[in-house]
């Protein structure tokens, strides 16, 4: 499977995407734009509450191709962020008000500066979050010793796994995921990941594997603790359940299947005012792998940038940053819809 600019489908044109999506919901479905129900909620223009993550993309290089990667991330794909806006990225959080830093991809251990920057960032005392894909860790044998780095630098670990058996975990994201995903959380759990007590983080996610939003998070939580546990052995700290936003490849696939309209319309109709008050991107600013600012890693897929007088890193002006207004489309509905979903899972 090829990522969709390899293949040269025309949603690899963000402009495109987010015409799909405006046009879908309001003049095919004649539903309300997102814009109009943040109006009634009187949360329009969206803004800032305050900034305290950093999460930076680090490169879109990955040695899977999920069918739901709102990245299109893949082994084809060679946008990869180098020492020198690594560098302009810590030079901006030097003395900053943010306290954590989310590292993700692609996979972002592929990036040849990955282990030196999470050093960088850890001397800075940030906490540290890297997005593992879980089968980095055993794919090659100069990932192997993943764990034991980030233990050394008590990374926060946050990892997908779709389900809790193979077949809807392979049918996600290929062949053969589940069983090295079981063997990589076996070897975090090994440096004490996810233990009692332990104070290294082991969180996973859930996304659902088809047309529909996120069973109760609670509820997969138990379900998928026990079944880890009892089957394999398997411990760790929370669940996150996270809704499937309609970008890139997950646009791709709901519109191939047929469930776009059914999909939109369940999103639409599930608007939460209080999810919307919580979204992530009221305290988060998304770094793109060139350096680029966006609100959220979502927004910054479709190329939704920040103003030019401060939408690169180097250009970093927090004032500015926390009084931004927050762009939105239509694909927040997935962030706003029931309890809420961000890269934490729900926000109520």
């Amino acid at each position: 499977m090829k990522s969709l600019k390899a293949s040269g489908n025309l949603l690899a044109d963000s402009a495109i995407q987010i015409k799909t999506l405006h046009d879908q919901v309001f003049d095919n479905l004649h539903l309300p734009l997102f814009e109009q129900k943040l109006e009634a909620a009187s949360l329009f223009p969206l803004k800032p509450t305050g900034t305290t993550t950093m999460q930076i993309n680090v490169g879109k290089m990955c040695n899977q191709v999920c069918k739901h990667c709102h990245v299109d991330a893949g082994p084809d794909r060679k946008e990869i962020m180098t020492r020198h806006t690594m560098q302009q990225c810590l030079d901006a959080l030097v003395n900053s008000q943010i306290t954590t830093v989310d590292l993700t991809g692609g996979a972002p251990e592929m990036n040849p500066d990955f282990r030196w920057f999470v050093e960088q960032l850890t001397a800075l005392d940030k906490h540290v979050i890297v997005r593992c894909n879980l089968t980095i860790i055993v794919a090659n044998p100069k990932y192997n010793d993943l764990p034991v780095f980030f233990k050394t630098h008590k990374v926060e670990v946050v990892s997908s796994l779709p389900f809790y058996n193979a077949d809807k975990t392979d049918r996600q994201r290929g062949k053969g995921v589940f069983e090295d995903s079981v063997k990589a959380l076996k070897m975090l759990n090994a440096q004490g990941y996810g233990a009692d007590g332990s104070r290294l983080i082991l969180n996973l996610v859930y996304n659902p594997n088809g047309a529909f939003m996120p069973a109760p998070q609670k509820g997969l939580e138990r379900q998928f603790k026990k079944v880890l546990y009892d089957e394999f052995g398997i411990v760790f700290n929370e669940l996150f359940a996270i809704t499937n936003i309609p970008v890139s490849r997950y646009l791709d696939y709901l519109i191939s299947s047929g469930n776009y309209d059914g999909y939109m319309e369940k999103l639409v109709n599930a608007f939460n005012p209080t999810a919307a008050n919580g979204v992530m991107c009221r305290s988060m600013v998304s770094v793109g792998w060139d350096g680029l600012l966006y609100d959220c890693d979502f927004n910054q897929m479709l190329d939704m940038k920040f103003d030019p007088a401060y939408n690169h890193i180097s250009l970093y002006n927090q004032e500015l940053v926390d009084k931004r207004e927050i762009l939105t489309g239509q694909h927040c509905y997935g962030c706003t819809a029931g309890a809420g979903s961000s890269c934490g899972g729900n926000t109520i």
